[in-house]
Parts: C-alpha cells; sequence; structure tokens
C-alpha cells in the first residue's frame, strides 16, 4: 500500500500478507462502511508491522491515511468511529500509545471542517466514559492520553456528571460532585508529580482552587511551566504571589519575565528595574562573548551605566583598543589605560603575530599590488586562507558581501581588499585570484572553509575564481572532535590558543585598524603553523585521529568545483591514506 506524504509516497510493505488480505485492506480504508472499528484497528496495525520507513514517518505517513478513511463513511460517524477505536486500542497493549495518539491526531484535522452535531454528541459521552473509567482506578489510557480526549472532544464538567448518574438524580448539586471526583484524580496526579496534566485539566474543565499552597508546592518541585500556567490561569492575584515567589527564591529572571508578560510594572516597579538591567547585563555578556562589540553598544543605548559594563567586560577579555575606544567615545572617566589595564587585570595570554615570525601585512587594493602578490604566492608550496566580512545583526537578512580576504605564505600574509578590487578591477582580480586557487602546485589550507567558499560564491557570483579549488585542505575536517573552533584547535596544537574578540568587528571600514589587521593575518597565518607541526610529530606526541594513529593529511585533500555546500561532504567521504603530504618543505620554527 503507498502513501502520499508531501508529494512523496511511503511504500507500506505487504510481505507476509495475502492477495485476498491485501485487497480486504484496500477496501477497507477506501469505504469504511462496514468496517468495524476493531478490523480497521487490526488492519492498521498491519500497515505499521509491515511498513519499510522509520516510526516517526510511518506515524505521519498512517495519520495521512486515518484522517483521508475518516472521510469514507465510517458508522455511525468519525467521531463515534473514533471514539470506539480509542476504547478497543488497550486491547493492542504495546501498539495502545502511538495508535492513540495517532487516531486522536487524525480526528482533530477531521474536525477543522466539521462533522454533524449528533456524532460530536455522542462521541462526546463515550470518551466522558472512558475519562470516568480511567480516573476511577482502570488503567485504559496514561495520562497524556486523557488530556487530549478532554480538549479534543470538549468533554465539560457536565458531560462528566451524566456519565456518573445517568440523569437518574437531580442535578442540583452536579458541578460538586464532578469537581470531588476530579479533585480526586488531581490528588493521584500530584502524588506522582504530574503537575503540568494537573494544570492542564484543571484549566480545560474550569476549577479555580484559591489556594496558594497549590502554587507554592510547585514552586518547591521547581515546576515553574505548571506554575506559571496555573497562575495566569487563575488570574493577577496568582500572578502576584508567584512574583513574589520568584523573588523570595531570587529567581530574578522569571520574575522580570513574567512581570513584562503580564504588564505587571506598575505592581512591581524595583524588581522590573532590577530584571531588566541583570537581562540587559546577561544580553550584553553574551554578545560581547560571541565578539558581538558593535550589537552591544547599541543595545546599551547611551545607558552610563551599561557602557561601563561594557568596559568591563572587554577588560576581561584582554580587548584593550575597545576599553580605549569606548572611554573615548563616551567620556567615561575612571577606567585605567590599556597598557595599565593589561599589567592589572590575571595574565591572559593569547598568540600574537609576532611569535609565527610573520615580517610584514601587506594590504592590497590596486591591481599592481595584487599582481606582486600573485607572483610571490605561486611561488610557494603551501598557503593559509580566510575571508572577513562585516557581521549583520538582522534577522532574515542576507550577509553583507565578502570584505577581504587573507593569503598567508611562511614570511607574509597578503590581506586583499575583495570589496575595492571587485568595483575597480574585477578582471585583475578574478585572473590573479584563478592562478591562485585554480593551481595545482599550490597546497590551501583552510578552516571550516566551506562556510567562507559559500560566502565568496554569494558575493562574487560572476567570479570564475571562487568556483573551482584545487588542492584544498580544510583543516576543520581532520580533526574529528569538536575542539572549540580554530582558536581552540591552536591550543591543543600549539600550546596557545587565539583571541576571538574582534572576529564580528566591521571589516567594511577603511583603513582597518592595526588590531584588525593583525587578527586577520593571524588567522590565516596559524594554519600554515598548524600543518607543519602536527605533520613532524611522531604518534607518541598524543596529537592523533580518531583510530590513534598518525595524522594523514593526504586523504583529506581534495579538487572541488560546483556547489560550496559540499565540500565537508567530500572530505568526510575521502578515504585515508598511509602517507602523508609529500612536500619538501621543512617545517618552520615559531
Amino acid at each position: 500500500m503507498g502513501v502520499a506524504v508531501e508529494g512523496k509516497t511511503l511504500n507500506l510493505s505487504n510481505e507476509g500478507m495475502t492477495r485476498q488480505d491485501w485487497s480486504i485492506c484496500l477496501h477497507a480504508y477506501s469505504d469504511l462502511t462496514n468496517v468495524s472499528p476493531l478490523v480497521f484497528l487490526h488492519l492498521l496495525k498491519e500497515c505499521y508491522v509491515y511498513g519499510t520507513c522509520k516510526a516517526t514517518a510511518k506515524f505521519f505517513a498512517l495519520q495521512q491515511q486515518v484522517h483521508q478513511a475518516l472521510h469514507n463513511k465510517p458508522r455511525p460517524g468519525p467521531a463515534v468511529f473514533v471514539a470506539n477505536c480509542l476504547s478497543l486500542l488497550p486491547i493492542f497493549e504495546s501498539y495502545c500509545e502511538g495508535f492513540s495518539h495517532l487516531m486522536i491526531a487524525a480526528l482533530r484535522r477531521f474536525l477543522k471542517k466539521g462533522t454533524t452535531q449528533e456524532d460530536l454528541q455522542e462521541a462526546k459521552f463515550l470518551t466522558s466514559k472512558l475519562f470516568v473509567i480511567a480516573v476511577r482506578g482502570t488503567k485504559i489510557h496514561d495520562d497524556r492520553i486523557l488530556v487530549k480526549m478532554l480538549e479534543i472532544f470538549g468533554i465539560r464538567l457536565e458531560d462528566i456528571n451524566e456519565v456518573l448518574f445517568q440523569s437518574d438524580i437531580k442535578k442540583d448539586n452536579f458541578e460538586d460532585i464532578a469537581k470531588s471526583f476530579i479533585d480526586q484524580f488531581i490528588s493521584k496526579l500530584l502524588e506522582s508529580q504530574s503537575y503540568m496534566t494537573a494544570v492542564t485539566i484543571l484549566e480545560h474543565l474550569s476549577i479555580r482552587h484559591s489556594e496558594e499552597s497549590f502554587l507554592h508546592e510547585m514552586l518547591e518541585k521547581q515546576e515553574y511551566r505548571a506554575a506559571e500556567k496555573w497562575a495566569a490561569f487563575m488570574g493577577k492575584p496568582m500572578l502576584c504571589v508567584l512574583i513574589r515567589g520568584y523573588v523570595d527564591r531570587k529567581l530574578l529572571k522569571q520574575a522580570y519575565e513574567l512581570i513584562k508578560k503580564n504588564n505587571l510594572r506598575e505592581e512591581f516597579p524595583e524588581v522590573y528595574k532590577m530584571g531588566k538591567e541583570s537581562h540587559l547585563c546577561s544580553s550584553l555578556k553574551k554578545l560581547a562573548e560571541k565578539g558581538c562589540w558593535d550589537i552591544a553598544e547599541m543595545r546599551a543605548k547611551s545607558d552610563r551605566q551599561l557602557l561601563e559594563y561594557m568596559v568591563y567586560l572587554a577588560m576581561e577579555a584582554g580587548y584593550s583598543e575597545k576599553v580605549d575606544e569606548l572611554c573615548d567615545r563616551y567620556s567615561l572617566t575612571g577606567f585605567i589605560k590599556s597598557k595599565e589595564t593589561e599589567a592589572s587585570l590575571p595574565h591572559i595570554r593569547y598568540l600574537h603575530l609576532d611569535e609565527l615570525a610573520i615580517d610584514d601585512i601587506i594590504w592590497v587594493d590596486e591591481p599592481v599590488g595584487l599582481h606582486e602578490a600573485t607572483c610571490h604566492i605561486e611561488g610557494c608550496k603551501v598557503i593559509g586562507l580566510d575571508c572577513e566580512w562585516k557581521p549583520n545583526y538582522e534577522k532574515g537578512s542576507k550577509n553583507n558581501k565578502v570584505s577581504i580576504m587573507q593569503i598567508a605564505t611562511e614570511k607574509m600574509v597578503f590581506i586583499i581588499d575583495l570589496i575595492k578590487l571587485s568595483n575597480e578591477a574585477p578582471a585583475v582580480l578574478d585572473s590573479c585570484l584563478i592562478r591562485i586557487f585554480h593551481s595545482p602546485r599550490i597546497l590551501k589550507l583552510g578552516y571550516n572553509f566551506q562556510c567562507d567558499m559559500k560566502q565568496l560564491a554569494q558575493s562574487y557570483g560572476d567570479f570564475d575564481c571562487f568556483k573551482h579549488f584545487e588542492m584544498l585542505l580544510d583543516i576543520q575536517n581532520v580533526f574529528n572532535e569538536s575542539r572549540g573552533g580554530l582558536s581552540g584547535l591552536t591550543k591543543e596544537v600549539l600550546g596557545i590558543g587565539l583571541n576571538k574578540t574582534r572576529r564580528n568587528s566591521n571589516w567594511e571600514d577603511r583603513p582597518l585598524t592595526r588590531n584588525q589587521l593583525e587578527y586577520a593575518a593571524l588567522d590565516a597565518a596559524v594554519l600554515i603553523h598548524i600543518f607543519w607541526h602536527v605533520r613532524s610529530q611522531s604518534p607518541s606526541t598524543g596529537i592523533s585521529n580518531e583510530n590513534n594513529t598518525q595524522m594523514e593529511w593526504k586523504s583529506h585533500i581534495i579538487s572541488h568545483g560546483g556547489d560550496p555546500t559540499k565540500i565537508k561532504k567530500k572530505a568526510k567521504n575521502a578515504k585515508g591514506s598511509n602517507a602523508g603530504v609529500k612536500e619538501s618543505h621543512k617545517p618552520s620554527q615559531s
């Protein structure tokens, strides 16, 4: 049997079924006029058992099939048909829970288009009976199914009362009796600490308890989601009790969010103010840790206290020029200058460009300089590559163009102004970079370079130079474990990490600061040193892959053209070779 799901066909295998069985199955799903719920469920089980897809795919496919079947004249009506299925499902044991969710989900979709009032009323009575039987202690369905039954069939207190008394007695006090019945069930739920289920049932049945002890019990058990759902249902007084409970437990963030969500600023002005400041500080700290200083500064909105906090964050990060920049821009006094700051802080050691024996950083933004750089690079056997672009903080918007490309040799780093050269000399830029990227004689090292390739292709789609790479080695693919990015890998291999606080600065500024240039150069230059360092090591150094053998670089070197998103998959599929890269270069000493 095939089931269409989002334009695809899910094959439900018929192995083990005779042709006659198969004909009955096909007929049963196309016309439910004379098919009992029990037969229907048996056929559903056969479809599931003989399916060939994963459980999740089967579930959604069979849900679609049941939804379609409910249009095929089930008797006496689709809602009653599902209610009868739910009453029979416990005999299917291990299939009961999954099929119950499936039947309810299919009916929910079906009811969006409606059914007859008679069908829904009868189904409501049947499922109310199931609910009462379950509450009385017979384990028919688990609690989640019971909640869904209440919701999908719209069962209210009066429906439960009708089942309890079958209209044989006066209904003057039916609400009290029904509430007492539900209270017993809620007590059982609370004993098993099923707080969210208890709250959902009470809310659905509109049963209100004014006791604050219930709320405090949820707080003690740290059931904050259930406590907030209950307080919101009970109204403003209970929300205020919950906020005070959060404050007493020093849960300022939760209190602040609840005040903001329910517009209770006037009731808790001091708590709101402290929560907002704490929230902003936490947000600024996260942005600073990601190196998003520009957006952090924008969020501070010229608030002196928050700006001073940013200065402290910059000091902690060892970002001395950002300390000076903020102090100068906003006339912040009382902070020691960068050199004194570095001396006063606990010693934070990062790799510096001088330690890599780089003679010069050369800025390239003219055709003549680009030709000279290309000739120098063509004489090298190994180079390091990296790119930078201005971060874009607007959600859903396109990334900015790649601004610069860093190409490192063993003694020099060339930083190419892609934006300027692509506008003023596009043919020269394309031609020179083709000579580098398409050359099979130059080993090109990158880190997570598939991301850079994607950005380059999007930024400069008309350029041929970014459509093909020969002899490319993405060092990230060589190391199977996550090592905290390039900084973490550098620390593991060379013993000292990189300072990444400047990575999200504005790379479209001209001229770039000396700190920006050094940061950009370092990311490309360190790749060469990682490469030579690991190649020079023996297995005894402990630098090894998951099979505890010396790194095999050659198996990860690829040539690539076409879709840049496929590079990582190709690299992962590359099979190992026992030999490393056979180059005559000797590792340089840092």
